[in-house]
């Protein structure tokens, strides 16, 4: 796969696109589809600390059985 870096400028002008879009030439041929990450991965994004990850981790879980038992008494 051929890759092109994107300057800063075009890149935020793709940052938030939520549907396909196509590129386009100055005469209005399009060139090709880009479609975006359905989860983007961002550095502004805020990161769990190792602490939020060790407090999810101890519960509450439940097994596989249990979720569906529970979903099946709906």
């Amino acid at each position: 796969m051929t890759r092109i870096t994107l300057d800063a400028e075009t890149r935020a002008k793709l940052l938030n696109l939520i549907e396909p879009l196509d590129l386009c030439d100055e005469t209005g041929r399009v060139l090709g589809t880009y479609t975006p990450l359905a989860f983007p991965e961002d550095d502004d994004e805020p990161q769990l600390s190792d602490e939020e990850l060790r407090r999810r981790a101890q519960g509450p879980g439940y097994t596989t059985d249990e979720v569906i038992a529970y979903l099946e008494s709906l």
